[in-house]
């Protein structure tokens, strides 16, 4: 098994066939291994990172813009997916550190020393991206109607460049143009409606637009747009209204037939809902919802129906008002505690 694992998660595994499996992803100083799951001693395969190319974001996918790839010198690529836009960012940031340490003999070192560069290269995109999103001082999202639809949580071209100006991180509207394009094309910025999308999709580079037409919405926002829908459809919509608060994989059993499953956990506030999703599948439908007000939620050393050796350790269960039971399984102690936190607050504070 790998030694000095620099990080470790669950990530989709794909195909150029567009077919994705999860899997357990652990890289270490001079390779990634991957398993069929957590728990096996053995890995299904591993790429040597010596030499190896990393390409993220990977465009082989149109519809999936969490994907990277990585290239050994001879062989096809290997593509994974993260499950959320930062979880990307944390990886292609370790890999890419590990491939140049490695073409530099160094060992792999966490504190990167790269002089600064002419923009856009010395910039941080990520933190860039959660300064932009402080609700108080970031750009601020609105409701905008537009062509008989109603747009929420989204905010126009020229207000991210208005904003970038006015917090000092670009000197004038062209280095400003030059950020916000940075932020489209690393998928932190997504575009609205018709004149936005125009924009991203009619070159080979997205390009964004310094326009008050234009629309965008962060990545990991409650938007939605709504127009010509049945009233059914706004009160299915009522439930992922809420700001995203944690999203990521977590093993869950199933009700009926009591066998686990990864899932990705969409966790919104106000109101206090929980979906699930197949993570190999998009985030149109969800496979279930658990509306987590008044539920309670704690850690459990075993579940009533599982057999031992099938799952063990960081477990924990949600209770809804209406006792329905949910057993789920977080990968670390760590991981475990952060989302027993997080659906605490929510479901005590939303509706």
């Amino acid at each position: 098994a790998a030694e000095n694992i620099q990080r470790s998660g669950v990530v989709l595994q794909g195909t150029v066939l567009n077919s994705w499996k999860v899997v357990w992803v652990v890289l270490a100083d001079d390779a990634i291994e991957f398993y069929k799951k957590k728990t096996d001693n053995s890995p299904k395969g591993m790429i040597p990172l010596k030499g190896a190319t990393l390409t993220s974001p990977c465009q082989d996918f149109t519809k999936r813009t969490l994907v990277f790839k990585v290239s050994m010198a001879k062989n096809q690529g290997h593509f994974f997916q993260a499950t959320h836009l930062e979880e990307r960012e944390l990886w292609v940031k370790d890999i890419k550190r590990a491939i140049t340490c490695l073409q530099g003999g160094k060992k792999f070192a966490r504190k990167s020393t790269r002089r600064s560069i002419r923009l856009p290269e010395n910039v941080n995109l990520s933190e860039l991206y959660v300064l932009m999103k402080d609700q108080d001082k970031g750009v601020q999202e609105l409701k905008v109607e537009k062509d008989k639809r109603l747009f929420n949580h989204c905010f126009s071209g020229n207000t991210v460049i208005d904003w970038l100006i006015s917090e000092g991180k670009a000197r004038n509207r062209p280095e400003g143009l030059m950020l916000a394009t940075g932020l489209l094309n690393e998928g932190f910025l997504l575009p609205a409606g018709d004149v936005s999308k125009d924009g991203a999709e009619k070159g080979a580079e997205c390009v964004f637009l310094d326009q008050i037409e234009a629309l965008y919405y962060f990545a990991d926002s409650g938007f939605f747009c709504e127009g010509y829908s049945s009233d059914e459809d706004v009160i299915m919509k009522e439930e992922f209204r809420g700001a995203i608060v944690k999203r990521g994989c977590l093993l869950k059993q199933g009700h009926r037939r009591k066998n686990w499953k990864v899932r990705k956990f969409i966790l919104r506030d106000d109101p206090a809902y929980i979906h699930y999703y197949d993570p190999t599948k998009g985030e149109d439908n969800p496979l279930g919802s658990i509306h987590l007000r008044g539920s309670v939620v704690t850690a459990v050393e075993y579940v009533p129906d599982a057999k031992r050796h099938e799952v063990d350790g960081n477990l924990f269960e949600i209770i809804t008002s209406d006792e329905i039971h949910y057993y789920l399984q977080a990968a670390t102690a760590d991981e475990r505690k952060d989302w027993i936190k997080a659906i605490q607050s929510v479901s005590k504070m939303g509706k």
